[in-house]
């Protein structure tokens, strides 16, 4: 059902030897179509920095990629080629899916043509560091095989559903035999944004935050034990202008609880854009809350 969808992607890209000599790097990666002219969905380090992306279809036709959208944040994007007729993959929901459910992932693992490893979901709703700042959440971890060249591919249920992205980045960031795919609920509203506008737009707090641990109750003195304690804030941002400061701990955004500093960027990035939203705090032995209106973060 699903292997007529999935797409074998493979890119060039210039780089520099530790002479300065240029040269030219190939990589692999996998997508699979979500509409049936052309559009297709794969990660964002697939494709980022590449000068050419070629996309190879199940009967064997390649495409260049005539335009690529990127969200670096949710390491997603859509390339699309100029091709019709394609057959898109039924998408599935993720939080349907339970630990021990089966899963197939399919891609292009090696560069060595499309293929498919079981596995089962062996957890849900994790989050990891994958670089500098930069978090993935609602993550679905699978004991899959997920190798070099996988990135992009659909991990799908036994209906033929794709309910994850698979990333061999995340792959790589663990132990052999554990394999991470983002899950589909959270990247379609994603996917149909690079879609439609191109670009994906994001509230924006202007905070720096961590989690509430030992050490920080014992830096601050604080009265709590949970929540997402802000470490850095941006002047004249929408926080600013509530009167947050740094020290306070955050428990509560918009009605949802928080108790790390995770749950906060979750709660901002479903948070709506120029609307008063309701922030309960800590300040010393204080609790308050305030209102903030959240702006489109700036790239």
């Amino acid at each position: 059902m699903v292997k007529p969808s999935v797409i074998a992607i493979n890119t060039k890209a210039t780089v520099q030897d530790i002479f300065g000599r240029q040269r030219t790097q190939e990589g692999a990666g996998s997508g699979w179509t979500i509409d049936e002219s052309g559009l297709i969905v794969t990660n964002n380090h697939v494709v980022e920095g590449a000068d050419t992306v070629a996309a190879t279809l199940a009967d064997g036709r390649t495409f260049p990629a005539e335009t690529i959208r990127t969200d670096p944040i949710s390491d997603l994007a859509i390339v699309k080629i100029n091709a019709t007729g394609l057959t898109p993959a039924a998408i599935g929901d993720s939080t349907k899916l339970r630990v021990g459910d089966l899963v197939v992932a399919i891609g292009n693992p090696l560069a060595q043509g499309i293929s498919a490893t079981l596995g089962i979901v062996s957890q849900l709703n994790v989050s990891l560091t994958v670089g500098q700042g930069q978090v993935l959440y609602d993550l679905i971890k699978t004991d899959a095989a997920i190798n070099p060249g996988n990135s992009g591919g659909p991990l799908v249920n036994m209906a033929g559903e794709v309910i994850g992205i698979t990333s061999a980045k995340l792959a790589s960031v663990e132990v052999e035999g554990v394999g991470y795919a983002i899950s589909s609920n959270t990247a379609r509203p994603i996917i149909e944004e690079l879609i439609q506008r191109g670009y994906v737009i994001r509230p924006w707090l202007g905070v720096v935050v961590s989690t509430v641990n030992e050490l920080a109750i014992m830096q601050y003195d604080l009265p709590i034990d949970h929540g997402a304690l802000i470490i850095q804030m941006v002047t004249g941002s929408p926080a600013d202008l509530a009167d947050l400061k740094v020290g306070d701990v955050i428990v509560s955004f918009d009605g949802k609880d928080i108790n790390t500093s995770q749950e906060l960027v979750q709660a901002i990035h479903s948070a709506p854009i120029g609307e008063e939203v309701e922030v309960v705090f800590w300040r010393g032995d204080t609790q308050s809350s305030t209102q903030v209106i959240l702006i489109e973060r700036q790239s």
